[in-house]
């Protein structure tokens, strides 16, 4: 039996990042099915299959977003014609309108597409947008009565004002009209407005069920200019404004988001908003060429544009979230959201580069301040939390002088270190705390905060994401609730960070054809991520910090006595430098281009020392080695065997039930006997874990040998 430390392995496995790995299951019988009947390659179909994709019905409409029949968006939302009757009855009257946004991109971009719309369209209207640090999040009772005293007619509220009861209440005491247009969870008492658009009060078959609150903003104002026909010029500017707010959001990118993201992007380089030039100008981003299908016909439902042709310029959603949406959310964060609203409806160049310049600015300062805010709110965890952590299995952190407006990334980062849901707050004052919570896939935010709804003040939110304030008094009966809540959700297994693999790929696959290949996937983002594919037996030959904490390295993998190497970045991975000398990897395949030359080069998401030990399948004599480990206070036993020439790990329970894998399957074989064993998916984690018990056991018997 293994009951002795391990110190060398376990100081190595604490500097690589806590996670576990899901394989997706390999189809190729499907995979060969759909390719031919589609004309796709195998790759391409099996990152079909892994994304529910499996008919050729379904990959056509998938691939070619712009084939698929939309319903009316009148038919979907049960509440759309009024929303349009009321705005056409208020530009008519030359009633004034007044928009209630958000600080966040969504927020933001929704209301710059809805100023620059209505306004396109004759309307008199303003917008107001609370104070992230005095107000919080959403429409409230000041801005209702300060709309009224200026003599606001109609309130329309964007990327907010679904769970705004009290404040839509006292608007109709004034007799005020509100169109309320949001995409956050259904509260359990609507708001008593004249007319509500969430995309989650319609079907979950629509497919417009997935949009963001920019989304629900855009077939709005794309319905306004149908009805006033008045559509022309309108819609390309007001498409750019969706793809921007939709991407920064990180709303699926399915059903017409999909569609219309897609279409988007190709715009974004060409736009004729001063405000987007200057941002892709001072962000640095620069288009590439896009291969795929174009655009076909017109389209009058919420919008088409022009056909496109088969090969054009087009921007990325990287592009959007890592350099232009974060440069719009700074300002939100911790600045004053006018910056971005003049950015986005200004007509004036000068003026843009002057706001783009700004958000530039704000986006380096809250670099700077989520990086010492991460690196205390790290400190204290590990001082105080790290001990109970697995029986929590829920982070609540709550520090004076944190700044509120960035607590939400240092919220994600603290979940892609620990792999538990984390809810972090900062003191508003010495009575009250407001915060930010982000989820893990097995683990509800806005349900949660649902539980502790006695406890808390305002809170909003989704599946992954929410906003909460409570009295500081209430502080441990939240975490206590929170707790509760999390231990009757999640077990011991899902407190890693998920990473779900697409298939397994050797260097010398890797190239500039299948990157191209990849590209019919496109665009990649939320519910359709990029694919991500994972390499055994990896070599590190060369590795170095660079920027800020990122490791740039050279890897190398030995295939058929050649050996083939391949560049590759890892953001972030300060805290695992360095790293082993022979790793598996996952990662992404991103483009690089120097000096007029074209390279594909790997991008780092996850990395496990699998390889290390896999080794021994190949370097230990056949049926030699075997040996004793304990797992979950268990005792098993676990050998590498020779079965027809291929090595095969077997693990045996005390029950006598056995467990055989095969280094770089997913698939492997569970049972008494082997005649009766079924098929089991080895990378699922009840699997995976005791697999990789059994192969640190033989690491380290190996290695003593």
């Amino acid at each position: 039996m293994l009951d002795r430390p391990l110190p060398e392995r376990s100081q190595l496995r604490r500097r690589l990042p806590n996670q576990r790995w899901q394989i997706y299951p390999q189809n190729a019988d499907l995979a060969q099915k759909l390719a031919t009947s589609s004309n796709l390659s195998p790759i391409i179909s099996q990152l079909l299959i892994n994304r529910g994709i499996e008919t050729p019905a379904q990959a056509q409409a998938f691939l070619e977003p712009e084939s698929i029949v939309l319903p009316s968006p009148l038919e979907e939302f049960p509440d759309l014609a009024m929303s349009v009757e009321l705005l056409q009855e208020a530009i008519a009257s030359q009633s004034r309108i007044a928009i209630c946004g958000d600080y966040d991109a969504d927020g933001m971009t929704s209301t710059a597409l809805l100023l620059r719309s209505l306004r396109a369209l004759g309307a008199q209207v303003d917008y107001a947008i609370p104070s992230r640090m005095h107000e919080g999040y959403g429409i409230n009772k000041r801005i209702i009565e300060e709309f009224h005293s200026e003599g606001v007619k109609l309130i329309l509220t964007v990327d907010n004002g679904i769970s705004a009861y009290e404040p839509i209440a006292r608007a109709k005491e004034l007799e005020l009209k509100v169109i309320v247009t949001d995409h956050h969870d259904i509260p359990q008492q609507l708001p008593p407005a004249d007319a509500i658009l969430n995309p989650k009060l319609i079907a979950e078959s629509s497919p417009y069920r997935g949009v963001a609150g920019v989304g629900v903003a855009y077939i709005l104002a794309v319905c306004l200019a149908q009805q006033l026909g008045e559509t022309r010029g309108l819609i390309q500017p007001m498409l750019e404004l969706f793809t921007l707010g939709t991407i920064a959001d990180l709303a699926p990118l399915t059903g017409v988001n999909r569609r219309w993201v897609k279409r988007g992007l190709k715009h974004l380089p060409k736009s004729k908003l001063p405000g987007v030039q200057a941002l892709i100008q001072i962000a640095g981003v620069q288009a590439k060429e896009a291969v795929g299908q174009g655009s076909r016909g017109a389209e009058v439902q919420a919008g088409r544009g022009a056909g496109e042709k088969n090969s054009s310029k087009s921007l990325k959603p990287e592009d959007i979230g890592f350099r232009l949406g974060p440069r719009i959310n700074a300002v939100g964060r911790i600045g004053d959201p006018q910056t971005v609203i003049d950015l986005l409806t200004t007509d004036d160049m000068g003026i843009a580069l002057t706001r783009a310049m700004q958000c530039e600015q704000t986006n380096t300062s809250r670099q700077q301040m989520c990086e010492e805010i991460e690196q205390e709110a790290i400190a204290y965890v590990e001082t105080q939390y790290i001990a109970s952590l697995q029986q929590d299995r829920v982070l609540v952190v709550v520090q004076p002088e944190w700044h509120h407006g960035v607590i939400g990334i240092v919220a994600s980062r603290l979940v892609e270190r620990y792999g538990v849901p984390v809810f972090i707050g900062t003191y508003e004052d010495e009575t009250h705390i407001r915060g930010s919570a982000r989820g893990i896939p097995e683990f509800h935010v806005f349900e949660a905060l649902e539980y502790c709804r006695d406890l808390l003040g305002k809170f909003g939110g989704h599946k992954a994401a929410g906003g909460f304030s409570l009295p500081a008094e209430n502080l441990e009966s939240v975490r206590s609730r929170l707790i509760d809540f999390a231990n009757q959700c999640l077990e011991p297994q899902h407190l890693k960070p998920l990473l779900k693999i697409d298939a397994q790929a050797n260097f010398n696959q890797i190239n500039q054809q299948l990157f191209q290949q990849l590209n019919a996937l496109h665009p990649c983002g939320i519910d359709n991520p990029d694919p991500v594919f994972w390499t055994a037996n990896v070599q590190v030959i060369e590795q170095q910090i660079v920027g800020k904490g990122h490791i740039k390295v050279t890897l190398a993998q030995i295939i058929d006595d050649q050996q083939y190497t391949i560049k590759a970045i890892a953001w972030r991975w300060r805290d695992y430098y360095p790293l082993p000398k022979r790793v598996d990897i996952a990662y992404k395949l991103r483009e690089n281009s120097f000096n007029g030359k074209t390279t594909i080069e790997l991008e780092l998401i996850g990395v496990r020392l699998t390889t290390a030990s896999t080794q021994i399948f190949y370097t230990s004599p056949p049926n030699t080695l075997r040996t004793t480990f304990q797992y979950k206070q268990r005792h098993y036993i676990c050998g590498i065997y020779q079965n027809n020439s291929l090595p095969e790990l077997r693990i045996k329970n005390p029950e006598g039930k056995i467990l055989v894998m095969y280094p770089g399957r997913t698939i492997g074989l569970l049972g008494i006997s082997r005649e009766e064993a079924i098929e089991v998916d080895v990378s699922q984690p009840q699997y995976d874990s005791i697999i990789q018990a059994a192969l640190q056991a033989l690491s380290y018997i190996n290695a003593e040998s």
